[in-house]
């Protein structure tokens, strides 16, 4: 939507640096805080019936869309932890299966944003989406579970390895936005189909062997050379199924090496902040090369984190521990 409404790349910029803002905080952590990413779809939906208005105004939209963003962070930031909490100590489900599901709802998230267009229908069964989980948030804490810490209780570290890694992978996804633009004229897919393909790879990370963490990086930088290597468009976006399944099987990595910090949510949870930190910090710093130098600059850089990341985890002897 925003990039219907302005094509200033410094303004479309702005949007991965305003939903990451909040990671920056030092928020309470409460359920509730579910209320704010409901209301952001609210004002997004709105905001997409006035953008069908020709004679509006778009810096009025540019802002209530960036504010809207954010919101939707600062709830996120807020509700992650103790949701996922809540969730574990009220059913029988498993972090696992809670990690399986949400990687499912993030495809089906992709899938639709390909498919359905204006912004108005994928804001409304986004909401939609939303709406069960409304109930978990705002129901009372049971006598027989735990209270979640909030406020300055639980506060969540920062990871060095977690953040090199989002370094890398933001650059990644920097990089694909402009790539799938070149390649074929981006005739015959879009960045939805390759975020699509990614999901999907995630969803397969049982089928990753358990090998050294230093494997999975070093087969992530193969795959991407291998995707340059002049094949036809399609093909390259079907090696983002094992590109996801390996980057999720490094994502569990990591955690597993974070177990002095606690149980499995909180142990998530750094990785996910810190992740997306160093995700931003990587997108920003490829644009910016991009934009000074080339994109043909821009894969090698990224290849080259990756080949830094195995080496990291060179020091990590354990094999992968799901």
């Amino acid at each position: 939507m925003v990039s219907g409404l302005t094509a200033s790349p410094l303004l479309n910029s702005l949007l991965p640096a305003l939903g990451a803002l909040p990671l920056l905080m030092q928020l309470r952590r409460t359920p509730r805080g579910y209320g704010l990413q409901l209301l952001a779809v609210v004002v997004l939906i709105g905001l997409s019936l006035a953008v069908g208005i020709k004679t509006f105004n778009p810096t009025p939209l540019l802002v209530g869309s960036f504010v809207a963003v954010l919101l939707f962070g600062l709830g996120q930031e807020m509700s992650s932890l103790p949701l996922q909490r809540r969730l574990l100590s009220q059913t029988s489900c498993s972090m696992l299966r809670l990690r399986r599901g949400q990687e499912v709802g993030a495809l089906v998230g992709n899938l639709l944003a390909a498919v359905l267009f204006p912004a108005i229908r994928q804001f409304v069964p986004a909401l939609l989406l939303l709406l069960p989980l409304a109930g978990v948030a705002a129901s009372p804490t049971s006598q027989g579970t735990a209270p979640v810490p909030s406020s300055g209780e639980q506060h969540i570290p920062l990871d060095a390895r977690c953040m090199l890694q989002g370094l890398v992978m933001g650059g990644l996804f920097a990089l694909l936005a402009l790539w799938v633009r070149q390649v074929d004229g981006g005739k015959c897919f879009d960045f939805a189909m390759v975020l699509a393909a990614y999901g999907l790879g995630r969803i397969g990370v049982e089928l990753i062997p358990a090998w050294h963490r230093s494997v999975g990086y070093l087969l992530m930088a193969v795959l991407l050379m291998i995707s340059q290597a002049g094949m036809p468009p399609w093909l390259a976006v079907l090696l983002f199924l094992p590109i996801g399944a390996l980057a999720a099987s490094t994502d569990a990595a990591l955690v597993a090496q974070l177990e002095r910090l606690g149980d499995a949510p909180l142990r998530w949870q750094v990785m996910l902040r810190s992740g997306a930190i160093g995700g931003v910090v990587g997108s920003i710093g490829l644009g910016v090369i991009c934009q000074v130098f080339s994109l043909s600059l821009a894969l090698p850089l990224v290849v080259v984190g990756f080949l830094l990341l195995a080496i990291v985890q060179l020091q990590a002897p354990v094999a992968l521990v799901r």
